[in-house]
């Protein structure tokens, strides 16, 4: 899904680069990220950690005795940042996992101060999900920008998935969007103004 945000964007004209901080397993999300982004960037860049566990980063870390180094995920970060206009980073399996024992992706995203779009998949248990990564967000004092809910279009007789973006547009007082389909080139307009505000934080 990053992907397609990054071939949007510099279908709009936009340099962008999208990041995914720690990959597990192959590298494969890296580097269509890679291929996505504006050109002459790294895949070091994109992708400044990788481990070969497929699991949760301390599960890898813990298992290939290896130390995550956060100061070169921020470096690389930074690096992104002054070179194009967009940086689009991926989360790591969701905004309570932990990276190291005392250091969440939460803590990640603070120290990155970016604004946050949340993606969920629309299925049950979806409500409970969205409004605590939402709230906690608020507590860390960072910027909801909005919701992406996944597999709107393909709810039918399940009463979770039929009812959760009217609920969820009623407990939140963030935009939510239907998420983008396979080989979009141009982003809907509510989406678009949505990344132009970003430009103002």
């Amino acid at each position: 899904m990053q992907s397609n945000y990054c071939v949007c964007l510099r279908a709009a004209g936009a340099s962008c680069a999208g990041m995914k901080p720690i990959c597990y397993g192959d590298r494969r999300d890296a580097e269509l990220l890679l291929a996505a982004s504006s050109d002459g960037l790294a895949i070091n860049e994109i992708n400044p950690v990788r481990l070969k566990t497929p699991a949760a980063p301390i599960v890898g870390s813990l298992t290939e005795e290896l130390d995550i180094d956060i100061e070169r995920i921020l470096a690389a970060f930074h690096t992104l940042q002054s070179r194009v206009e967009h940086v689009l980073v991926e989360g790591v399996g969701g905004w309570m996992v932990p990276i190291r024992p005392d250091y969440f992706m939460s803590d990640l995203a603070v120290e990155m101060r970016l604004p946050i779009l949340v993606v969920a998949q629309n299925r049950l248990g979806c409500l409970n999900h969205v409004a605590l990564t939402v709230r906690s967000m608020v507590a860390h004092k960072l910027r909801c920008v909005g919701v992406v809910l996944n597999g709107v279009r393909a709810a039918r007789d399940d009463i979770a998935t039929l009812t959760n973006a009217d609920i969820l547009k009623k407990i939140l007082n963030v935009p939510l969007f239907a998420g983008l389909g396979e080989n979009l080139m141009e982003l809907p307009a509510d989406w678009r103004v949505t990344i132009d505000s970003t430009s103002e934080i």
